[in-house]
């Protein structure tokens, strides 16, 4: 009979990404953007024949995309080898070489909001002449001339929505993650009305659709641990709750207008979930999901909802279903060679923290004919984020090496509540470090893993706690991987992009007044108790945690003789578009981890 070698790490890294996607508004054609040949393009599908194919070839990462209307062109946003500036580009209806649509210096950001319903005009957020608080535009694209609709003042201020008959924006200001503010701007007016209830009381502003001309629906979690949704009448400024649900958050709406029904995202701990409510019924309806986390959700005017997420074990893949939630799958991503069900599943567990909070969890325990007795510790991103039931070739690909991995929701983490989401700001350091320490004593005290076979591995917030468990409780671990993590509270403040500056003191605090609790909680203020062999891994362009981040740990390291490996990728920012680059680097980790077994 014939043997083959076990899976390589090539079959699980072959899988690809897809980053957003837009259907064309007769749905003849779908648009995505992937990595599919091994860098990100833009990639479209003619529905009758399945088959995708090239559109755009940009190699670099793409923000949005839409197609005009009439057909005649479409959109898209990219940057530049990972550094998050992304420009705004023009491609023939059927595809072929991108044209810069609005000239732009390599350091401005423009950020997408809405295409008329003629495709004669664009309105989009800019960086440029307001780096901070930023600006917002319409292009009329026949006259070539672009109008200013407001500059942000004391805060980032975004759109979220744009009215059908263009009168309206709805315009949010970021004070925090926790703290956004929703305002009505009437273009014909000039007035701008709070459609946030208390502007001074800290909640979230989440997302807005306009219901007809006199119309919108909203989402926030003011005085609320979840959100909800709301509906506002225009010309009386009056409000009433629409949708709520008891311990999920409406995370996404959108309104079809033909059938009058509200689509909702959800999402509730680890999973997500779809519901529809039609003007009249009484309570929603779940739309079954094939996936259990959902990046995107588009309802075309036919009413067929599109989806593109993944699970634990499929990885990006677009689906289209019926308004009776018949799903039809688009792509078809899979891991080459294995099947879902040789791939694993997690565990939802949860676990009492130091002072008695419930932090739930994910096991994925490796196979037991592949298990090594090994453990991955892995703190997620964000902060405020979460780790979800969702494709990662990482966990997939370490599992099926034997290393079973052990990825907890922290204090600061979504999906729980804004009560929960809030802990992490001003305390990077404390609380959710001591969440994690208690999560690794769960899994010795469970039997889950010996105390001698635990590893550490983070990317960004979970990198610079990947770093301060290194250095503040290095016995618990044999070696230490940080993805460009951040090392220094102090220089990280002052390094991030322009528009997060100014929510930093709220979300980290402020360098001179909480000078003691920046030391505590840097992690290169515990460089002499950091002993353990540690792999760095850092985009060279990462406009989020910068390379001096990484630099100066890896200098004070290998100054003290910690042993410590350092790649830097020259063409990658804030993760990895290029697949090659993925592969390198996880090959890399591979092999670290298996020395130091």
């Amino acid at each position: 009979m014939i043997k083959f070698s076990k899976p390589s790490v090539e079959q699980f890294f072959r899988t690809y990404n897809i980053t957003n996607f837009t259907v064309t508004d007769n749905e003849e054609k779908l648009l995505f953007s992937s990595n599919l040949n091994g860098k990100m393009n833009v990639w479209a599908l003619d529905m009758e024949r399945g088959y995708p194919y090239l559109f755009a070839h940009t190699e670099q990462a793409c923000s949005f995309l839409k197609a005009d209307p009439k057909m005649r062109y479409v959109l898209g946003g990219f940057d530049h080898d990972g550094d998050e500036n992304y420009h705004i580009y023009a491609f023939p209806y059927e595809g072929g070489p991108p044209k810069e649509l609005i000239k732009a210096d390599k350091s401005d950001k423009y950020f997408y909001v809405h295409l008329s319903e003629d495709g004669s005009r664009l309105y989009y957020i800019t960086s440029k002449g307001n780096p901070q608080f930023l600006n917002g535009y319409v292009y009329h694209m026949e006259e070539d001339r672009h109008e200013q609709l407001y500059s942000g003042e004391d805060a980032s201020t975004f759109v979220y929505a744009v009215s059908a008959d263009e009168r309206y924006l709805v315009l949010v200001k970021f004070y925090a993650n926790t703290y956004k503010v929703g305002y009505l701007k009437d273009l014909k007016t000039g007035e701008i009305k709070t459609l946030s209830q208390e502007p001074d009381r800290v909640h979230e502003f989440a997302g807005a659709t306009f219901v007809s001309d006199d119309e919108l629906l909203f989402i926030t979690n003011d005085e609320s641990e979840f959100n909800y949704v709301v509906k506002y009448h225009i010309p009386t400024g009056t409000q009433e709750k629409y949708m709520e649900f008891e311990d999920e958050s409406v995370t996404s709406i959108q309104w079809h207008k033909d059938s009058k029904t509200l689509y909702m995202v959800t999402e509730k701990g680890v999973e997500d979930y779809i519901y529809r409510f039609a003007d009249g019924e009484s309570t929603p309806t779940e739309v079954p999901c094939p996936l259990t986390s959902l990046d995107s959700v588009k309802v075309a005017k036919s009413g067929r909802v599109y989806v593109l997420g993944r699970s634990a074990v499929e990885p990006f893949n677009i689906y289209a279903s019926t308004p009776e939630g018949d799903w039809t799958k688009l792509t078809d991503n899979r891991v080459l060679g294995i099947s879902q069900e040789d791939m694993v599943d997690p565990e939802v567990v949860s676990y009492s923290s130091f002072d008695g909070k419930e932090i739930e969890a994910l096991w994925f325990k490796a196979k037991p004919e592949q298990d090594n007795g090994h453990v991955i510790f892995w703190p997620h991103g964000g902060p405020q984020a979460a780790e979800r039931k969702m494709f990662r070739a990482m966990f997939q690909c370490f599992l099926n090496r034997g290393y079973s991995i052990f990825a907890p929701n922290f204090r600061g983490s979504t999906g729980y509540g804004a009560t929960f989401k809030k802990l992490v700001e001003q305390d990077w350091g404390e609380g959710p470090r001591l969440d994690c320490v208690a999560g690794i004593e769960w899994l010795f005290e469970t039997g889950k893993c010996d105390r001698d076979r635990l590893f550490v591995l983070g990317g960004s917030y979970g990198g610079y706690m990947t770093l301060l468990l290194a250095g503040r409780h290095s016995e618990y671990f044999r070696a230490v991987i940080d993805i460009f993590g951040v090392s220094n509270l102090f220089t990280f403040v002052n390094s991030v992009p322009d528009h997060w500056k100014p929510i930093m003191e709220r979300w980290v605090g402020d360098p001179v007044r909480d000078k003691e609790r920046f030391e505590k909680d840097s992690p290169i203020t515990y460089l002499s108790s950091m002993t353990k062999p540690m792999l760095v891994i850092q985009g060279a362009n990462d406009p989020r945690v910068v390379k001096e981040e990484s630099d100066q740990i890896v200098e004070a390291l290998q100054k003290q003789g910690t042993e410590v490996e350092y790649l830097v990728l020259d063409d990658e920012g804030h993760g990895f578009s290029k697949k090659e680059n993925e592969i390198k680097v996880y090959k890399q980790i591979l092999d670290f981890l298996e020395k130091h077994r």
